[in-house]
């Protein structure tokens, strides 16, 4: 009982900064209580594009706090039935301590990074760096690069000392982080690098059809971006992922022969079968595919091939082949390309709205500026839109898992896998249904066993 207790205490307590979480988050809040009270006494000037903008995010803001709360709430003392054999209490209580830890850093980081939205937005940001840049009588596409660049610089220098702290003291005080200091710079520095190529690129042809043809021209935004999109679908594995892992083939052996035999037999053809260093700088374990038709390389992490057996990896990589099969990889692509084509679409008839400027103090319309304010503004239906992608990719794991099991004719080797990866990456056995919807991608862990159980016992009647 004195255990329980002083577990139940420790779950309590304020473990984000040691006991400083609860002050820091109350601060944040107050002053974002504040700035909401200073924005409304000037709300009659952003019009009702702002006030609808405005009351957005508030309520978004709200509902993911509330989610998180709740979840933290839902937070269970003992180890549910499913995963005693591969969880004792203190691994256990271990992830609680972790579950309740991200939480607070991620409600510190949501406040902090909203305030500093509306501070920004209601000092008149926008329109000031506008006009900075104005100043110096460039091209408009050049003024648009810089525009979208700096506002794109100034996110990274403000969300910088979060990514720090996460690496390294709340993933290494879980021992979880393996990277150094050099590594993490040296990482960050080639994201910037790729991302400016990339985005700076994608924005500079998008800026100059629009300042060339109008907003006719965003038929032909959306056929370039989708192209690169396409593109780095092939680019990936060959240019990006080489600058960030070393990979390399899978060597030769029972491992080897085992997959290749399996993959031919589901005639599901692969390039390569290889291996990241992840260990490299996390403990934690990943697999996942790439490529189409000829091209499709598998890739398995280091410390997934050390931490499991064979059986229980080739549930893992049957999964991985169960989104080609059922077509989820091609479903996703297209949608998400309808998606762009849609964002394209809202754009021409949004960016050059005069009450969307007024909205965010700024007198100049121009096609970049719109850019950048379109973006915010549809963040509300960009919300909605990936609660039912959520759904869709939940929905698609779970047939994913099913297909794996049945391709098997034993779902036990992935549930094992399950199992033991959730214990590896102290997972949320019983995370709250309401961020379940709003934030999860796969399902909760226990619901994938239990369906699991159910293929089993469906194959067996």
């Amino acid at each position: 009982m004195q255990n329980e207790e002083a577990y139940r205490q420790r779950l309590n307590s304020n473990l984000f900064f040691d006991s400083a979480t609860p002050e820091l988050l109350q601060l944040l809040n107050r002053i974002l209580a504040e700035k909401l009270h200073w924005i409304s006494d000037d709300l009659r000037k952003v019009g009702m594009i702002g006030k609808f903008i405005l009351s957005t995010f508030v309520s978004y803001y709200l509902l993911d706090s509330l989610a998180k709360l709740l979840n933290l709430r839902s937070l269970q003392m003992q180890v549910p039935k499913e995963f005693m054999d591969v969880y004792d209490a203190n691994r256990y209580r271990r992830s609680q301590e972790y579950t309740r830890l991200n939480t607070w850093f991620e409600l510190v980081v949501s406040t902090f990074e909203l305030a500093t939205l509306l501070i920004f937005w209601f000092l008149g940001g926008f329109e000031a760096l506008d006009q900075l840049i104005r100043g110096y009588h460039l091209p408009p596409v050049v003024n648009g690069l810089l525009y979208l660049a700096i506002l794109s610089a100034g996110r990274e220098v403000l969300t910088l000392p979060f990514a720090i702290y996460h690496t390294f003291v709340i993933e290494q005080r879980y021992g979880f982080n393996r990277t150094t200091a050099a590594t993490f710079i040296v990482d960050r520095l080639k994201e910037w690098l790729l991302a400016g190529l990339l985005m700076g690129g994608f924005t500079l042809i998008v800026l100059a059809l629009f300042e060339a043809f109008g907003l006719r021209a965003w038929i032909a935004g959306w056929l370039c971006t989708a192209a690169i999109s396409v593109l780095l679908i092939y680019l990936a594995p060959t240019v990006v992922l080489p600058l960030f892992f070393k990979l390399s083939p899978v060597p030769d052996g029972p491992w080897r022969d085992q997959v290749t035999a399996f993959t031919r037999g589901q005639r599901f053809p692969i390039r390569e079968l290889l291996v990241i260093d992840g260990s490299r700088r996390s403990s934690k374990a990943n697999a996942f595919f790439t490529g189409f038709g000829s091209n499709k390389r598998i890739a398995l992490y280091d410390t997934l091939i050390s931490n499991h057996t064979v059986p229980e990896l080739l549930a893992v990589l049957a999964h991985e082949i169960g989104h080609y099969k059922k077509h989820h990889i091609i479903r996703h692509l297209l949608v998400g390309q309808f998606s762009l084509l849609l964002l394209f679409l809202g754009a021409s008839f949004c960016i050059s709205r005069p009450e969307l400027f007024a909205a965010f103090g700024v007198s100049t319309p121009s096609y970049y500026v719109g850019l950048a304010l379109y973006v915010i503004l549809i963040r509300p239906l960009a919300v909605l839109f990936g609660i039912v992608m959520n759904y869709w990719s939940r929905r698609d794991e779970f047939e994913a898992d099913r297909f794996a099991a049945e391709t098997l004719g034993d779902p036990n080797p992935l549930i094992q896998a399950l199992k033991r990866l959730s214990k590896d990456s102290l997972s949320n056995l019983t995370p709250h249904p309401l961020l379940v919807s709003l934030h999860f991608t796969h399902p909760p862990l226990l619901a994938r066993v239990q369906a699991l159980r159910e293929v089993a016992s469906g194959s067996s009647q």
